[in-house]
């Protein structure tokens, strides 16, 4: 029986359930980090010496990092259309995984922290100005990338679409000012048809808003 470890408001942790959910894979999740605390124990250690999460564990033991599970996962169950034998077609999904990863994902972390989570007379608005202009660089240059395509690495889902998707609900949530993203919205309306997606990554996050705590 595959087990996860994480809370479920994690953007990390969503991404490995929305696979999980598009695999139709059995599991048993159990809340850890923050309030629910239990990532300093000896036996999550021994699973992620690091103490992060997501963590999961199948009969061939425990893997850490969130886009090492995707590919774990992707690769184990998923086939041909979620990994692909081909080394070049599989590039083509993981340079957006990677470019999601350091590049989308870190921005949109940028401005949730400094922004969201951070009460409003604590706002640092020198640092906000740059935060806000490269987030909004990245979704405008996957915007552009959408405009020939309906999905980011062709017709149908694909791993390439899980880290940047995961991002897209909060993006398009927050109170912020947005630049005109017509095709990045497009994509998040269709991923918002999909059942796994809307369980796990269109998780309410209000309750994070003005809090600095991790």
């Amino acid at each position: 029986m595959l087990t996860v470890w994480g809370r479920r408001n994690s953007q990390n942790v969503q991404k490995v359930m929305w696979l999980i959910g598009e695999l139709g894979l059995e599991h048993t999740h159990i809340d850890a980090g923050s309030t629910f605390g239990g990532l300093d124990t000896p036996e999550f250690l021994a699973r992620n010496p690091h103490g992060r999460i997501p963590v999961i564990e199948d009969e061939n033991g425990a893997v850490w990092e969130s886009h090492t599970i995707l590919r774990y996962l992707a690769a184990k169950h998923g086939g041909d259309a979620w990994w692909p034998a081909d080394p070049f077609q599989r590039s083509q999904q993981d340079r957006w995984i990677e470019w999601a990863t350091t590049t989308l994902q870190v921005s949109l972390l940028e401005i949730f922290w400094a922004y969201y989570r951070t009460p409003e007379d604590k706002r640092n608005a020198a640092f906000l100005k740059g935060a806000f202009k490269r987030c909004h660089a990245g979704f405008t240059a996957l915007n552009a990338h959408l405009e020939n395509t309906p999905y980011i690495a062709g017709d149908t889902l694909t791993l390439a679409d899980i880290p940047a998707g995961g991002t897209l609900f909060r993006y398009l949530t927050m109170p912020i000012d947005r630049p005109s993203l017509p095709h990045v919205e497009a994509l998040y309306g269709r991923l918002s048809e999909r059942e796994a997606y809307r369980a796990h990554v269109m998780v309410p996050y209000d309750d994070l808003f003005g809090r600095m705590d991790y």
